[in-house]
């Protein structure tokens, strides 16, 4: 797995949701408990802790932010960071794997 696919994971997702208003990111999720923006921020987390674990670095906590707008920018910040601390390929697969179906799930 390259950098460029997990980008192009990226680029497609945020074309999708880039433009949503906060009662879309408040939406509940199909077939969970929470709502799309939660199901984004706990993306986000994970790929922050993967970032962390490739870099040797302890996890911490992401914040929530109170504008779920916001989420978007927060993350491409952390694929950004992850990207940058060149992980295996397997994590770089994972990230989009998991990236695309979220895309599919929202």
């Amino acid at each position: 797995m390259s950098t460029a696919t997990l980008d192009q994971a990226l680029d497609r997702f945020v074309r999708q949701v880039g433009h949503w208003e906060a009662p879309r990111w408040a939406t509940p999720l199909d077939g969970t408990t929470g709502t799309r923006a939660d199901a984004v921020h706990a993306l986000i987390t994970w790929v922050a802790d993967a970032a962390a674990d490739a870099e040797g670095q302890p996890r911490r906590p992401v914040p929530r932010l109170p504008n779920d707008l916001a989420l978007v920018d927060q993350l491409r910040v952390v694929v950004t960071d992850l990207l940058a601390a060149t992980p295996p390929p397997t994590i770089l697969t994972e990230a989009a794997t998991r990236l695309t179906a979220l895309r599919h799930m929202l």
